[in-house]
């Protein structure tokens, strides 16, 4: 079975976006390199960073995100983000009324069924969890294996928190993974193993 990775660019006091859900320059190391990282032409980065992060997108089949993201990309409009196979969207409200129901996308109410539906669907590739509100959730109950962050040198001060709205105290183990990049840090920390319940 595929780890489940919670996941996001970050500003170095913890936010993924501001108040009105704009990313400001978090997405900057992602357009300011020379490699491309995708085949849209629009995502190109450092090599370092593509050295990195390229193997990590071969490896996910699933990604997580809260109906918040969902709505605010319009559902990628049916297409998953970066290749990736299948979405699971958390969310207590139905599919949109002229959502195409051959699109791999999966509606599920509640984190844990959304981690169970996930793995399934990705077998042993990686299940990605969207950073954020629904990330956090995945984290306090305790289904995270690995958090990977990609700090950006920017402070928000306020906005839209890397962890969402945890409230408690959870361990990770030291990072296996420091890379500078250009104007991003890749970092990756194991989730302890006894973590959700520090």
């Amino acid at each position: 079975m595929g780890k489940v990775v919670m996941y996001a660019s970050v500003s170095v006091d913890g936010f993924v976006a501001d108040e009105n859900d704009q990313p400001g320059p978090l997405f900057d190391w992602l357009t300011g390199g020379d490699v491309p990282l995708d085949d849209s032409g629009v995502v190109k980065v450092s090599q370092t960073s593509y050295d990195y992060i390229r193997p990590y997108w071969d490896r996910i089949g699933v990604t997580i995100c809260g109906r918040h993201v969902f709505d605010l990309t319009d559902g990628w409009d049916g297409t998953p983000p970066s290749g990736v196979a299948h979405v699971v969207v958390v969310t207590h409200r139905p599919a949109p009324e002229d959502w195409n129901p051959q699109a791999p996308f999966h509606f599920v109410d509640g984190v844990k069924a959304a981690v169970d539906k996930a793995r399934e669907l990705a077998g042993d590739r990686l299940v990605e969890v969207a950073a954020g509100d629904v990330g956090g959730q995945v984290l306090a109950a305790g289904l995270v294996d690995e958090v990977r962050m990609d700090v950006v040198p920017v402070v928000f001060g306020s906005g839209k928190r890397f962890f969402g709205s945890v409230d408690a105290q959870h361990l990770l183990a030291d990072p296996d993974v420091v890379i500078p990049g250009d104007r991003v840090l890749h970092l990756r920390y194991p989730v302890h193993p006894a973590g959700h319940e520090a």
